[in-house]
């Protein structure tokens, strides 16, 4: 057991990386078809503090990298090409006036069609290399390990951004939410 655990906290998710990838990135989809036809619209605008993200732009955000990151990543990897940086503050999607719920539904029909390429990859592919244009040689083991944990790591963004006004109006218990207060990002 300890062997497995110490293999896992140096490689990552190991030999489960393909099944949990795919169990992880099936979720993200529906989760926010859920959120967005659920929460009210100024929730889901609400900016937690100035120049931090809301919770739609969080999911615009996941858009954009589920159009124009991942999949064309995977491609590259797959033809052995190079592949290049992101920047996430360069508008990709020119969809700032959808709706959050046509965000979603853009966003789990972008997911469903990048499940199906993720399901092209396989074992042998993993240890695939090309030239990032910022981190030098990556292999598509770690460019997938990258891509569940940015998808986690918005989602987490977006669901301190909803917890704000409640923790703000949570009195005697705001101590308790220490940790998720989000703060400006001009600190």
């Amino acid at each position: 057991m300890q062997n497995e655990h110490d293999e896992m906290t140096t490689t990552g998710a190991g030999a489960n990386l393909l099944p949990w990838m795919r169990a992880l990135l099936t979720t993200t989809g529906a989760r926010w078809q859920r959120l967005t036809e659920t929460l009210p619209h100024e929730l889901l605008t609400r900016i937690p503090a100035p120049g931090e993200w809301s919770a739609v732009d969080c999911l615009r955000h996941l858009l954009e990298t589920e159009r124009y990151v991942f999949p064309v990543r995977i491609r590259a990897f797959l033809a052995g090409q190079d592949i290049a940086a992101f920047d996430p503050d360069e508008d990709q999607t020119g969809q700032a006036q959808e709706t959050p719920a046509q965000l979603a539904a853009a966003f789990a029909s972008a997911r469903e069609e990048n499940l199906v390429l993720l399901a092209r990859v396989t074992e042998a592919d993993l240890d695939r290399t090309a030239k990032h244009s910022y981190h030098g040689l990556v292999t598509l083991r770690e460019m997938l390990h990258e891509w569940a944990a940015h998808d986690l790591n918005h989602t987490i963004q977006a669901e301190r951004a909803l917890m704000q006004p409640f923790i703000a109006g949570c009195g005697p218990w705001r101590p308790d939410f220490a940790e998720h207060v989000v703060q400006s990002a001009s600190r």
